[in-house]
């Protein structure tokens, strides 16, 4: 039976102190009725003895203290799920945003699910191909993988991902596949952005939007992943899909969590994040994989903005100790015009080895990527060199190399932002730019290889 509270003693910030309750819950809901009738709803943060700790979604403007009622509603936040959800925009609660019907639900599931047991995880070995070369040649997609993307404010990160929602395919294999995008925390051109972007090119069909725009509450952005992966849950582990979750961007949902730590005056961790930020992260991020048994996946792609480019500042940082590995743009490249501009040399995908070779990209895929990593390593230095001792001072081989790392800037890296390489494409134009070498250059490539690509694609026009 629901209760009704006169007893808020106290107000800070987006929190709400009520004491005298009785058998309230930990996550619980709870309606908050104004004089004027207006309700706001929030949920339980803290319960110590008879008090309760309420956290209001719409924030306590306006709340009257002694005449507001409470109401605990006795269960936490839930999302209505069917297939109906896909093909549609809900607000970061999952509440429909684009005018449609409510969902009528097949299930509700809490959206407070749980990390996927490390015992009963498949591991992650097929390919994804997203039309990228840089990402699909050298920093491979695997089913199940959580591969963040690192990014700076004012670089393309959005288009990249909606890019990658467009693209995105396992090769082969025609199975059902979907998308689950989450924002947080962005502009309003930012949503109109991404909704236009997946109505116009149909993508839409096979998706689902939640969107958190910047004016929303704070606390409305610590809920939306978790509704998020709610969603990817029941499509990939009930309905057997294979899913791609892009979240952007991670950055605000950690300054809504330290927002909240502070004014429920935790002791700060790091630069004020609360200590608990690596779990929570980790709480979200391990609901991605696969599971033994499940035909369906879960495949992550999480996308922040590190502040002030700074890989070592604390969200970036854990993100890269949960996840198996990390895409990092580069503020360099993209002055330089290129796009997207993936900075291949630190960029990592830890899990590339599973998922590429005979029968899921091509036998030379291993080898062509050390190649192509040692040339532009190599190139790069070449063109260090050059800023301190000026071109003339480079030998023949230095200047290939130089050269080398520019073409491969421009034709590899940087392609059309609606321009979908299959990697057989991409494969191939490794070669291409290979050829520039002589064979003895080659040494991280097998001699069959050599052999049967070498001459092919040796005098190709790129």
């Amino acid at each position: 039976m629901q209760r009704e509270y006169r007893t808020i003693s106290r107000i800070s910030g987006p929190l709400m102190l009520v004491e005298g309750v009785e058998g309230v819950k930990f996550e619980e809901l709870v309606e908050v009725e104004l004089p004027n009738k207006e309700r706001r709803s929030g949920k339980v943060l803290e319960i110590d003895r008879d008090k309760a700790l309420v956290q209001i979604f719409e924030g306590t403007a306006g709340i009257d203290i002694p005449t507001s009622k409470v109401k605990f509603l006795g269960k936490g936040i839930e999302f209505p799920l069917s297939l109906d959800i896909l093909g549609r925009v809900f607000d970061g609660l999952g509440r429909p945003k684009d005018g449609g019907p409510r969902i009528i639900p097949e299930v509700k599931r809490d959206v407070n699910g749980a990390p996927i047991n490390p015992y009963a995880r498949n591991y992650p070995n097929e390919f994804i191909q997203t039309g990228i070369s840089a990402i699909d040649g050298l920093n491979p997609l695997v089913r199940g993988q959580k591969l963040p993307i690192f990014s700076g404010s004012g670089l393309p990160h959005n288009h990249i991902s909606a890019q990658i929602a467009r693209q995105a395919r396992v090769l082969g294999k025609e199975e059902e596949f979907a998308v689950v995008f989450g924002a947080m925390g962005i502009t309003f051109e930012e949503s109109e952005f991404f909704i236009k972007d997946f109505t116009n090119t149909g993508a839409i069909e096979r998706a689902c939007l939640f969107i958190n725009l910047a004016d929303d509450p704070a606390i409305e952005r610590i809920a939306t992943p978790r509704v998020v992966f709610t969603a990817a849950e029941y499509l990939a582990f009930e309905k057997g899909m294979h899913v791609l979750v892009l979240l952007t961007d991670m950055t605000n949902y950690c300054e809504a969590l330290r927002e909240v730590a502070a004014a429920r005056k935790e002791i700060p961790g790091r630069r004020g994040y609360p200590g608990y930020l690596y779990t929570d992260l980790a709480s979200i991020y391990e609901r991605a994989g696969r599971i033994k048994g499940r035909k369906g996946s879960i495949t992550l792609i999480p996308i922040l903005t590190m502040p002030e480019d700074d890989k070592t500042h604390p969200i970036p940082d854990l993100t890269g100790y949960i996840t198996e590995g990390q895409v990092i743009l580069s503020r360099t490249l993209h002055r330089k015009k290129v796009s997207p501009p993936i900075d291949v040399l630190p960029s990592l995908s830890r899990l590339k080895d599973k998922g590429i070779g005979v029968n899921k990209t091509r036998e030379d895929h291993a080898d062509i990527y050390n190649q192509l990593y040692a040339a532009y390593a190599r190139g790069k230095e070449a063109q260090e060199l050059a800023v301190i001792l000026g071109e003339a001072a480079l030998s023949e081989m230095e200047k290939l190399y130089y050269n080398f790392a520019e073409i491969f800037e421009n034709k590899y890296v940087s392609q059309g932002e609606y321009e979908n390489r299959s990697v057989e494409e991409t494969l191939d134009l490794g070669w291409k730019l290979l050829t520039m070498f002589p064979t003895s250059e080659l040494k991280r490539i097998r001699e069959e290889f050599l052999a049967k690509y070498y001459d092919k694609f040796k005098g190709e026009t790129l």
